[in-house]
């Protein structure tokens, strides 16, 4: 601001950097100036109405000092001097000095403003005075990582939009243009309040819009900028960006400080109650533990012997069912209760708190001690065990072990010489015979690694010869039957082998001309599928141009049929040749084709359904042809009517609207000739109707779109009804603006006042006033309006909560004012004559004075209410007009 610098805050530091000469130069450019003028207003009156007050002009209502001492005693807390109260000149610049005064104890200098200026309504002055007050009082306390007013506020935008994508804050005017940096410092703290995956980077607009929206409501920030602003403007201005930004950081840093306080009582009584809850963890654990162990060594130190494998065995089951579900469990409770008796002592000790003492005998050494008990007699039964179930186990071992190989080799030899003697490979395709060899060659490695236990067995068998085994005989038969069974399997798979190969190399041959056949046939074959698809597929064209496309692409695809027709010929040759040689050498050819599931049946049979298909699209395509020429024919007849009535709708859609504003004449004229205009619409209902037939000969058609105009069947009903409407809506209220005239006695010069006065307001020429509006009508006419006294006249003018006043709710409520003002002069002069010289009145003087019927009504009315110093029946002047009229009528 080159006219309203800020020079050093202090001898030591910087209170703000000097804005460059581009900054200083572009400062009162009036895009500028307008965000600044919002901006800056809308901040004083964040704080003024505090005091119950605000400004609309910031050089006007400044000007006289008021309200400017107003603003730094709301903003510091403290009170400044008395103000002058006068209205002349020399009262103002008092003021204001006085406000510059205490500006410039806070530390500020300030260079080139002076009061005159202020005084003078001076925009440059005052907008700079206002920006100093904003640097001092609302972000030079802002501190952030040791950064502090501006670096400090940008440090603190950098931090909390850090986790969100789209969104780099590096200053404060183009950072904050698409509105999404607003938004994620919302959504950071109030999650619940956007929804920011929804947001769009390039739609700006609706960001900025959103954002100040949800903080107005809901953080009680006003909104300080316009979005339309921001958006329009190549570099928003950097003062407006950072007095907007800091209300939110002075709103969100308020909440996280009561936050962090009360979590930080919660923590200490959660520590507090967490280790009290481990002092009698522990307790009950080191109890449990150690009945434990002193029930499970007694058991562990019995050495009685079994005299069965089978006992022994299940003493060692259940040694084992110890080890692995009833013994891990009591480990993991021991390093537990370590874990918590060493974490109970530190968070003790870290909390300043005595160290925990166990009670007696549930130390972690007694424990211990007790553990090591445990797995001293653990071990010497273990070793016991497996002592005694060797010594059983030696004499079973080696026949056994003879058992098990003999039973493996059996099983693995039961069904291969079945196998290995199969002719399988005489029908065999060459894929077939090929996977056979392969599965032959994998068969001869499984053959040669089960040599080995054929040898164990024989080894195993010889063994328990020498040990004179008592079963001997019969091992010594098994072991013959497995070798005699070994040299058979030997000579078969010899035999089978060479049997393959010899197969194989004949299959090869016809393998050569299938693959050939395949590799040709499939894709004519799809060739021919996807023409037959083509020919029979059900076109849905919308125009000429589309359907003489398709004509095209036809006779394109009839001249490559004579090309196609070769192809197919040479496919059918080398089917013929395969079966020359399949005749001549007697192969048993029990499969087809390998490598496709086509036949040249099959080839004949598609080429033929193609042949008779291209008459029949030929005839299809112009039949179609003639369609789309008479839907053309509707499409253009519809739009020559539709191109007239449109724009005629609109055209008396404007006019409705600037008559029901610019209405002239007497209420009774204006009804005339509105009716006579309603007239001359409906006269147009035969054109209207006659759009009609053409629309339904469209849609019995099947036509979706019409180039030729904008304007559908729909926007044409829609419009129509809306003119029809419009008309009824603007009689009706002309009819029950004649109403009211004459039941409020209302005079064609007032009715024509409050119509003036009603456009005047009306800003935007809707025939609505906006409720911001009506309230400055309301304060043009005097009227002295708070908030609670705004909403009250705003229920009665508008009940449905819409934001808006018509003329007829704005003459109801003006002639209502002046009707209830009649209505209370009326009361008094009638409680004076009843009451004559008392100040209250009887319920006999009402009888008296009143017909019978009408008496006892009132009396009724005023039975709730008692007199003046209790006197029965009796009424003061305020509980006669409210048992008559009711509280909210006088």
């Amino acid at each position: 601001m080159h006219a309203c610098t800020m020079e050093e805050y202090d001898d030591d530091q910087k209170y703000m950097p000097q804005e460059d000469d581009w900054d200083r130069d572009l400062l009162l450019d009036p895009a500028w100036e307008k965000q600044q003028r919002k901006t800056f207003t809308a901040w004083c009156n964040s704080h003024l109405r505090k005091a119950g007050t605000q400004i609309e002009n910031i050089e006007e209502d400044f000007r006289d000092g008021l309200k400017l001492m107003l603003l730094l005693e709301v903003i510091s807390g403290e009170r400044l001097a008395k103000p002058e109260r006068g209205k002349m000149r020399v009262h103002k610049i008092s003021n204001v000095n006085k406000a510059l005064d205490f500006i410039a104890g806070k530390g500020v200098k300030l260079v080139s403003i002076g009061a005159e200026e202020i005084v003078d309504g001076n925009a440059k002055m005052t907008l700079g005075m206002i920006w100093t007050i904003i640097l001092r009082f609302a972000i030079q306390d802002i501190s952030v990582e040791e950064t502090s007013a501006k670096e400090g506020l940008l440090l603190w935008c950098q931090r909390k939009t850090a986790p969100y994508k789209n969104v780099n804050i590096q200053n404060f005017h183009i950072s904050w243009k698409d509105g999404l940096g607003f938004c994620a410092l919302i959504h950071r703290h109030r999650p619940e309040l956007i929804d920011y995956g929804k947001l769009r980077k390039d739609d700006p607009m609706t960001n900025l819009n959103t954002a100040f929206d949800v903080a107005e409501k809901y953080l009680d920030i006003p909104k300080m900028l316009d979005a339309e602003d921001i958006v329009g403007t190549a570099r928003p201005d950097e003062k407006a960006i950072m007095t907007y930004v800091s209300s939110f950081y002075h709103a969100f840093s308020g909440a996280q400080k009561a936050e962090t306080a009360a979590n930080r009582i919660c923590k200490v009584l959660a520590v507090n109650q967490e280790n009290e809850q481990l002092m009698e963890d522990y307790e009950k654990l080191a109890s449990d533990l150690l009945e434990w162990i002193r029930r499970t060594i007694p058991w562990l130190e019995n050495r009685l012997p079994e005299n069965t494998m089978q006992a022994m065995q299940q003493k060692l089951e259940d040694f084992r069912d110890y080890r692995r579900l009833h013994k891990p469990p009591k480990v993991q409770e021991k390093c537990q209760l370590e874990i918590n008796f060493n974490t109970l002592q530190t968070k003790l000790r870290l909390s300043n708190r005595p160290a925990f003492m166990p009670s007696e005998g549930k130390m972690v050494s007694d424990i211990n001690n007790a553990w090591g008990s445990l797995e001293g007699a653990e071990k010497g039964y273990e070793e016991w065990l497996l002592n005694e179930i060797r010594r059983l186990e030696r004499l079973d071992h080696l026949a056994e072990k003879f058992r098990q190989k003999a039973a493996i080799h059996e099983a693995w030899t039961e069904g291969k010489e079945e196998m290995l003697q199969k002719s399988d490979y005489e029908t065999a395709s060459l894929s077939e015979i090929k996977a056979l060899l392969k599965k032959h060659e994998a068969f001869e490695s499984d053959l040669a690694a089960h040599q080995d236990r054929v040898e164990q067995i024989a080894a195993i068998a010889q063994e328990l010869n020498e040990l004179d085994y008592y079963d001997s005989p019969s091992v010594n038969a098994r072991c013959q039957r497995i070798c005699d069974q070994w040299d058979l399997l030997g000579n078969l798979t010899q035999t089978r082998n060479e049997a393959l190969q010899r197969t194989e190399k004949l299959l090869e041959t016809i393998d050569q001309l299938y693959l050939e056949f395949a590799k040709r046939a499939a894709p004519f074959n799809n060739w021919m599928e996807g023409a037959m698809e083509d020919l029979q597929d059900t076109f849905i064209v919308h125009t000429i141009e589309e359907i003489q496309g398709l004509s095209t692409a036809h006779e394109q695809f009839k001249a490559t049929l004579p090309e196609a027709d070769k192809e197919r010929q040479a496919i059918l040759g080398i089917h013929n040749e395969i079966s020359k040689i399949v005749q001549t050498y007697h192969v048993n050819m029990a499969g087809t084709n390998p490598y496709t599931t086509i036949n040249p049946q099959e080839v004949n049979a598609k080429w033929d359904k193609v042949r008779q298909l291209v008459p029949q699209r030929d005839q299809a395509l112009i039949e179609e042809h003639a369609r789309q020429q008479n839907n053309e024919r509707l499409r253009r007849q519809f739009a020559n009517q539709a191109n007239v009535i449109g724009p005629w709708i609109q055209t008396k859609m404007e006019e409705i609207g600037r008559i029901s504003i610019e209405m002239h004449g007497t209420l009774e004229d204006q009804l005339t000739n509105l009716r006579q205009y309603e007239k001359s619409i409906v006269n147009y209902k035969p054109k209207i109707d006659q759009l009609e037939g053409d629309h339904q000969l469209i849609q019995e058609a099947l036509i979706f779109d019409n180039k030729h105009t904008n304007y559908t069947m729909e926007h044409i009903r829609v419009g129509w009804e809306q003119l029809l409407t419009t008309i009824a809506r603007t009689i009706n209220e002309i009819e029950n603006q004649i109403l009211t005239r004459d039941a409020k006695g209302i005079s064609q010069e007032q009715l024509n006042e409050f119509r003036a006065s009603f456009n005047h307001f009306d800003r935007k020429r809707t025939g609505n006033m906006e409720a911001e509006d009506f309230k400055t009508c309301l304060i043009s006419m005097g009227y002295n309006l708070g908030e609670n006294e705004f909403s009250r006249i705003m229920s009665i003018v508008d009940p449905n909560r819409m934001g808006i006043v018509t003329f007829q709710a704005f003459i109801d409520f003006m002639s209502r004012e002046t009707a209830d003002t009649d209505t209370a002069d009326q009361v008094m002069a009638s409680f004076k004559v009843l009451a004559g010289d008392k100040n209250y009145i009887l319920a006999d003087e009402l009888r008296r004075e009143l017909p019978p019927d009408q008496a006892e009504y009132c009396m009724a009315r005023m039975a709730p209410y008692t007199g003046p110093d209790g006197v029965p029946g009796a009424l003061d002047y305020m509980s006669f007009s409210t048992a008559l009229y009711g509280e909210s009528d006088l």
